[in-house]
């Protein structure tokens, strides 16, 4: 560090030697290198000369302010030190003044005090002598507040001369008029209330001729409670009357009556101090109004709300939504008027409420209405003549069972959608009870409803619920069409209609939940129907098997019947399905019409192998009966073979449907003959019942291979299992086969 401080080249450094610096610059540097040295030297010359300036500039301009702000202060200083000599000296004579005046005038002024007193003293005397036959005419006349201003300034005087006789009778009669007139005044307080005006001046008066305030405060809260009370007994009885009818009466009833009661409660004992209470009198008195107050608006607005509940569902909503935008007004107003009270409940919670219970009441009307439109899907189903006739109706009762149920929903929300109306004088969406709301009619009435849906579909594909096929598939295709359009539709609408942001909501149900659960649902419909089609192919092929003696058989001359009927099932199953899915095959037309090169109609069969791989076919009347007998033959071919999962979710396309059903009934007659024993003839019978089969399966399926390879895993067990492993021709079983 002491190095770097002391060298000489640095230009930065205090030990800096330009004619050092120069020379070894020469000395070491080409002209170019010196030449552009001497260019960053100016730049670097340049840069600080003008920082320099900067900071001198402004540091000058803040001296030169401070330098006019010390000056001013010292001018401000000079004219306030002066203002306040002169002020020191003004207050100075005006005390000389004032000592001066007060010498004067101390010789007259006990005698001026003691003539007023006894001018004063004159007059009331001759006040107290008329005052009994005063107070009796005012009286008469209803001149109650001069009367009482006067009977109040003549007890000055009775208290100092009350003792004696000739004013002792006069103060006696002035007392009993005065307590007559009191409780006069106390009878017309108790029935009062035409006005506030009224209320506050028979109040005043009984304060003035001490009347207790809190008795009196608390006097009069108890009887208009009374008389809002019988209002209120009133209005429950006015049941056949509409409901803006029935908010009028408690509005121009009830609330004005109570507003009278408050604002004359409030000029009395809140908005006045009264000496002889104490402290928080006032405190306590507004507390106690606005208990009163709420009170009674409580009452009321249970009262409105038990209306507006037994009305839900039944009456007009938009009437009464007018009603309570005119109830919620009048207490916007009462508001205004009653100035310091607290109003903790208004119509808007009333509204939200009913909000919530209309939401209710459309709920269950929409799970009403689906119910009976699937009991119609159903009753359509079951009198149906026929699966074809069937298949034809399938895509008119989905559209009729998804329209219906999209168009439901539409209007319901359309309906809710008056709350928000902007003319009305309420913003239910400003609370947050009322936003809440808002998102209640997409979460519960929208969503909620959605996952009844899917619910109650899901139900009919338990293996309890012993549900026709075709209502599987009408469920399983309404459910795909709601997961691709009507989702999507009806929560667009609803964030549209009620401005909710659903996609920057961390609590609101995102649309992609919706349409998973609907996709489970149809997936799990359609997985039942191919259970369900596939059990009943089973239980014909099982029966088939099981009820015949295989032992005893004779050379078969004919397909099975059961082999027919399982076709012709298929066929129709084929049918119902194409109304519904496309065929996915590669061919123009989307339907099969030739076999491929590797299913021509012979009596062997191939091996199933991925397409990748090549195809192994087994031909059983080329083995001998000792190579039969092994099972050599039946392990080769599950070597070369891949596992062939049976009850594994369908894809949407008729080929998958109707192939989950064929393995459905192939593994259930491939598990029959490996239960069973068979002579020579019953294994050429299920040999010509495959080959059959094989002849006419090819159609309904896009994938032969899988098919063949399980005709061939049944006719091999049909061969382990035979005691005399003899096949029959092949162009024999080729002729049975044709000649069906």
């Amino acid at each position: 560090m002491a190095e770097t401080k002391a060298n000489p080249f640095d230009m930065d450094s205090s030990t800096f030697d330009a004619e050092k610096y120069l020379e070894r610059l020469l000395k070491d540097c080409s002209l170019r290198q010196i030449m552009d040295t001497e260019a960053a030297v100016v730049k670097d010359t340049q840069t600080l000369h003008s920082d320099m300036q900067t900071l001198v500039y402004e540091n000058y301009n803040k001296f030169i302010s401070a330098t006019d702000t010390i000056r001013r202060m010292k001018d401000d200083f000079k004219q306030m030190e002066t203002d306040v000599n002169l002020l020191k000296t003004k207050m100075q004579s005006i005390t000389s003044f004032s000592e001066q005046i007060t010498g004067t005038l101390q010789g007259t002024r006990s005698q001026l005090c003691r003539l007023s007193e006894k001018h004063s003293l004159l007059k009331r005397l001759q006040f107290l002598s008329t005052l009994p036959a005063k107070l009796k005419s005012l009286i008469e006349e209803q001149n109650y507040a001069q009367a009482v201003q006067d009977y109040l300034h003549a007890q000055k005087v009775f208290a100092q001369y009350g003792r004696q006789p000739s004013f002792d009778g006069i103060q006696r009669d002035c007392d009993a008029i005065m307590a007559d007139l009191k409780e006069q005044l106390r009878k017309d307080f108790q029935r009062a209330g035409n006005t506030a005006q009224s209320l506050t001046e028979i109040g005043e008066l009984l304060l003035q001729l001490d009347e207790k305030t809190s008795d009196l405060a608390s006097e009069m809260l108890t009887c208009a409670g009374k008389r809002l009370h019988e209002q209120i007994v009133m209005l429950q009885d006015q049941t056949e009357r509409d409901m803006l009818e029935f908010v009028d009466m408690g509005i121009d009833g009830f609330l004005n009556d109570l507003a009278l009661v408050v604002t004359s409660y409030f000029d009395m004992f809140v908005a006045k101090h009264y000496e002889q209470e104490r402290d928080d009198f006032q405190e306590n008195a507004l507390l106690e109004l606005n208990v009163f107050l709420n009170q009674n608006i409580d009452k009321y607005l249970n009262l409105v709300q038990d209306r507006v509940e037994s009305d839900i569902g039944f009456g007009d909503t938009q009437v009464m939504l007018r009603a309570l935008d005119r109830l919620h007004r009048r207490l916007q107003a009462m508001r205004n008027i009653c100035r310091g009270l607290e109003v903790q409940r208004n119509t808007v919670s009333i509204i939200i409420s009913a909000a919530h219970q209309l939401c209710d009441a459309h709920a269950k009307n929409l799970k009403d209405h689906f119910a009976d439109s699937l009991s119609a899907v159903r009753l359509s189903l079951v009198s149906a003549k026929s699966d074809a006739a069937a298949g034809l109706n399938l895509s008119d009762l989905i559209s009729n069972l998804y329209v219906a149920m999209v168009e439901k929903i539409k209007g319901v929300l359309q309906d809710l959608l008056i709350f928000l109306r902007t003319d009305w004088s309420f913003n239910i969406k400003a609370e947050h009870k009322g936003a809440l709301c808002v998102e209640g009619i997409r979460e519960n009435l929208l969503i909620g409803f959605l996952r009844h849906i899917a619910k109650v579909m899901c139900g009919f594909g338990d293996a309890s619920s012993s549900s026709p096929p075709n209502l599987l598939l009408v469920l399983s295709k309404t459910c795909l069409e709601l997961e691709q359009q009507g989702v999507h539709i009806l929560i667009a609408l609803v964030d549209d209609l009620y401005e909710i942001d659903s996609e920057n909501s961390a609590t609101l149900t995102h649309e992609t939940e919706i349409c998973a659960e609907m996709r489970e649902t149809a997936q799990a419909l359609l997985d039942s129907y191919v259970r369900l089609q596939g059990t009943n192919i089973s239980q014909m092929l099982r029966k088939s098997v099981e009820t015949r003696d295989w032992l005893n058989c004779l050379e078969p001359r004919s397909v099975r019947a059961v082999m027919k009927r399982v076709v012709e099932e298929l066929g129709s199953i084929e049918t119902v399905v194409a109304s519904l899915y496309e065929a996915t095959t590669n061919t123009a037309s989307g339907f099969r019409t030739t076999a491929s090169s590797d299913s021509s109609r012979k009596t062997y069969f191939s091996n199933f192998a991925s397409t990748s791989k090549p195809q192994y076919r087994s031909n059983w009347s080329n083995y001998t009966p000792s190579q039969l007998e092994s099972s050599y033959v039946s392990n080769i071919h599950r070597l070369f073979s891949e596992r062939v999962e049976i009850f594994t979710s369908v894809e949407f396309t008729k080929a998958s449907i109707v192939m989950g059903i064929i393995k459905i009934g192939l593994k259930t007659l491939l598990e029959c003959v490996r239960l069973r024993t068979f002579s020579k003839y019953g294994l050429q019978q299920i040999q010509v019942d495959a080959h059959y089969l094989q002849m006419n399966l090819w159609r309904f399926v896009s994938d032969e291979n899988l098919v063949n390879f399980l005709l061939d895993e049944i006719l091999g067990s049909a061969v382990q299992r035979c005691l005399e492993s003899v096949l029959m021709e092949p162009n024999a079983v080729e002729i049975i086969c044709e000649r069906g």
